[in-house]
């Protein structure tokens, strides 16, 4: 057997990024064989650990809620995001498993800053979650690293806002807006990102470097949502035209929903905190913008694909 062949398994059916993980890794058979097991009817229970070195856990239930949410879902964000994540990386454990990869989130830092205020997260940023979905990736970080020791590397992946093509979330509504807008409001604001492709690829370095501890990866260049709907219109040749003047109505309106400082607010990581010793930005923000169209034009208008 190929001694540098990693074995791979990852928890999570037909998630977006276990899939373009996968999709990466493939690209390298002879370093890495990957199986994908689903957790939703507990699949992952019968499946023997112990012919795999790395499980990379992507199963999780994403925040979609605004405002209040019901006891019952509630008791599901700890279930699946908590519960789910540490009996993996238990059975991991035992069956002998080197490394258990953990998709968590910028969420466990709390909300942005509303649209003004700039708010910059260190490696000293203590917890502060502001709803169930932020504290239930927390307590999960938390009985995950109590798993870590030298024969069992537990990797903590904080993630800032993930897209890409076929991408879930905000990304697709900006999208939306930057095809049947003429104009948008200029705002200046900046978030952390993290496209699939760069993901993908720092996930694959932390395979290969056998890593544990928390990191935060993220694109290099930190992004505006004005300039990345404009950038998004002008990869389908539309020109967006932003207009100065809107902060107070956003302000304004940032008051009745969250929905205005989740695109509109600021919350970054220093500039130093995304940097690993080895590239896995292998796109830049514009590249990633360009890319990630152009295969979604191909799949809405496949006759395009074939000429």
């Amino acid at each position: 057997m190929n001694a540098s062949l990693k074995r791979v398994l990852i928890t999570g059916e037909g998630s977006f990024v276990g899939t373009s993980v996968q999709k990466h890794l493939n690209q390298w058979p002879d370093h890495y064989v990957v199986t994908v097991v689903g957790t939703k009817k507990s699949e992952w229970k019968k499946v023997d650990f112990s012919s795999f070195d790395v499980i990379y856990h992507v199963a999780g239930v994403a925040h979609s809620d605004n405002g209040n949410i019901s006891e019952e879902k509630k008791n599901r964000y700890y279930a699946v995001n908590s519960d789910l994540a540490i009996d993996v990386a238990k059975k991991a454990k035992e069956s002998g498993c080197s490394q258990f990869i953990f998709m968590s989130s910028m969420i466990v830092y709390g909300d942005s800053a509303s649209i003004g205020r700039c708010r910059v997260i260190t490696a000293e940023t203590p917890y502060s979650p502001t709803n169930c979905y932020g504290d239930s990736k927390v307590r999960a970080e938390k009985g995950l690293m109590q798993l870590n020791s030298d024969s069992f590397r537990v990797v903590i992946l904080r993630c800032p806002m993930i897209y890409g093509e076929e991408c879930k979330g905000n990304f697709p509504l900006l999208e939306k807006l930057a095809l049947r807008m003429p104009f948008f409001p200029k705002v200046d604001n900046k978030r952390s990102m993290l496209y699939i492709r760069n993901l993908a690829e720092f996930v694959r370095l932390m395979i290969d470097n056998c890593e544990f501890g928390v990191f935060w990866p993220c694109n290099r260049e930190q992004s505006n949502t004005s300039e990345l709907v404009q950038m998004i219109a002008a990869c389908h040749g539309k020109r967006m035209k932003l207009v100065p003047g809107f902060c107070w109505v956003l302000k304004l309106l940032g008051h009745f929903t969250g929905i205005v400082n989740k695109a509109f607010g600021n919350m970054v990581y220093e500039d130093s905190l995304g940097n690993y010793k080895d590239e896995y930005r292998l796109y830049s923000l514009e590249q990633s913008i360009k890319e990630t169209e152009r295969l979604s034009n191909l799949k809405s208008n496949p006759e395009e694909k074939r000429r």
